[in-house]
């Protein structure tokens, strides 16, 4: 299994308030972040900031994960103790008053895949039977495209585009997605914050991740694509791609 993570602050924003990564556990399994804040007075930064790093605290001392419904588990207890923690913070630090965050994460072991998400960054998946999105924007004009009050293209160019439903940090209770879908090799997944999505297709990041490219000059590239699109918004992904390497290789 082989893993790139990439972040870029765009072409307009003053900084990023994006993060993520890719971290092993004592096990040596990985788990792949992407975190979107949002919030006044740089708070968005907090908040991706915050959650990233105690994700990664926990992971980084998780283990005996085997089986789905014990990353689906691991997930709920984990991000559900984020969520308390920049709560908290957001009520006792004005500065940080209405802070959140996005959150995808995905743990990867050798058959299968476990994803969460709360907001809009995505979870796409490419394998034998094409490229799709894995997971639902929890977002206002998701909602409303679902229910069929607009139509897709409408959803592309709505006003409202970035009015999320749900974040981490916002409330003292956060509802995420869980699933878990086959993970083979010669799969690979794209986690990546609506910097990415909202400027690149679906049909260009297919054929990026389908290039004989290494994985670095595949994210290069898809964050190259964003910014020539426009790069109005921070811009991160995180790749992971299911190949078996010789020993001795990550």
């Amino acid at each position: 299994m082989k893993a790139v993570y990439m972040t870029d602050q765009g072409k307009i924003r003053s900084h990023n308030e994006d993060c993520g990564g890719i971290f092993l556990n004592g096990d040596g399994n990985r788990l792949a972040i992407v975190a979107d804040g949002m919030g006044g007075h740089r708070a968005g930064d907090v908040a991706s900031g915050m959650a990233l790093t105690e994700m990664k605290k926990f992971w980084e001392t998780s283990s005996g994960i085997n089986r789905p419904d014990q990353a689906e588990t691991w997930f709920k207890e984990h991000i559900t103790l984020v969520n308390d923690s920049l709560f908290k913070h957001a009520r006792a630090n004005e500065e940080c008053d209405g802070m959140g965050t996005t959150i995808v994460a995905a743990i990867m072991l050798e058959d299968f895949a476990t994803i969460a998400n709360i907001g809009d960054s995505r979870c796409y998946i490419l394998n034998e039977s094409g490229f799709r999105k894995i997971t639902e924007d929890h977002s206002l004009v998701n909602e409303l495209l679902r229910s069929g009050q607009i139509s897709r293209e409408d959803a592309e160019n709505h006003p409202r585009k970035n009015v999320l439903l749900r974040a981490l940090g916002t409330e003292e209770k956060v509802e995420m997605d869980v699933s878990t879908i086959m993970f083979e090799e010669g799969d690979a997944l794209l986690l990546c914050s609506d910097g990415l999505s909202n400027k690149v297709n679906e049909k260009e990041m297919a054929e990026v991740l389908k290039s004989g490219d290494s994985l670095e000059d595949k994210a290069a590239r898809l964050v190259s694509l964003a910014n020539e699109y426009g790069g109005e918004d921070n811009i991160t992904l995180a790749i992971v791609e299911f190949t078996r390497v010789s020993e001795g290789d990550d």
